[in-house]
């Protein structure tokens, strides 16, 4: 079968490839334009497989939220470069992956095949290293979510409430929990590992006995310290960024009823 150079276009244009690895391939599926859509994938992939050592340090977060507003995901895919990481196809798809996580129920997401799909099709036209790096579900009946993700697309973060919030200030406490130093560890102190706890205990104890303070009042020290602790560490118990000069705590900002149930905040390249 004569391959015209339309042929060879129309693959070049829904591929991403080069003019003579289309012509290539068209020539080997017998100018059959889908034969040799997924010829290029399976040879593409084959040969990207054999990379996956390559660092993918890069990328972009995305968030996705259900038109009723009571189920939304966070998800983090990553690749080799910022230049790629910046690419419409790149944010298209990262968008697609988070679209297709929503459609999972809550808890961390799972990657799917048509995610996978989406991913293999940068990965085949920027020759990088693309990997889905993690993802979380939040939300159901009688849930309202909100989600910010920062203009360079490096952070974001998704919020669920129980009971009823305004849009701005959902959105508001994200930004809260995107920008609060330190990061908030947890919704409420029961929230907040317990090594994690330990450790602080350990050390203000430490730092007590260090400076020759009696039992009782060591105690009274460490106990505090670990106050002040959960003050700057408890989403609820937090200073509301947005709103500092007031000196507000988040839990303060919530209407009546409402209560927070969880949040998840992606940093790039953060566990």
């Amino acid at each position: 079968m004569a391959i015209t150079a339309k042929d060879v276009n129309d693959l070049r244009q829904r591929t991403g490839l080069g003019m003579m690895e289309c012509k290539q391939a068209l020539s080997e599926a017998n100018g059959d334009m889908q034969a040799a859509i997924d010829l290029i994938r399976t040879k593409g992939l084959a040969k990207m497989d054999g990379r996956t050592d390559r660092a993918s340090a890069e990328g972009r977060v995305a968030a996705a939220v259900t038109p009723d507003g009571s189920k939304g995901v966070l998800v983090e895919v990553n690749t080799e470069t910022d230049f790629t990481a910046k690419t419409d196809s790149f944010l298209a798809m990262v968008a697609k992956v988070a679209a297709e996580a929503l459609k999972q129920p809550a808890g961390d997401a799972q990657k799917t095949d048509a995610m996978q799909h989406a991913i293999d099709d940068v990965r085949l036209t920027t020759k990088e290293n693309v990997q889905f790096a993690r993802g979380r579900v939040a939300g159901g009946p009688g849930r309202k979510i909100g989600s910010y993700v920062h203009h360079n697309g490096k952070l974001g973060v998704v919020i669920e409430i129980e009971g009823d919030a305004p849009p701005e200030l959902l959105k508001e406490l994200c930004q809260h929990i995107a920008a609060a130093s330190p990061v908030p560890l947890g919704v409420s102190e029961a929230d907040v590992p317990a090594d994690v706890v330990a450790k602080e205990r350990e050390i203000a104890k430490a730092q007590a006995i260090e400076q020759g303070k009696p039992a009782a009042i060591a105690e009274k020290m460490v106990e505090g310290k670990i106050r002040k602790f959960y003050e700057e560490t408890v989403l609820t118990q937090q200073l509301l960024v947005t709103r500092a000069e007031e000196k507000k705590k988040v839990k303060d900002a919530l209407p009546k009823g409402a209560t927070i149930k969880s949040f998840i905040r992606y940093q790039l390249g953060a566990k």
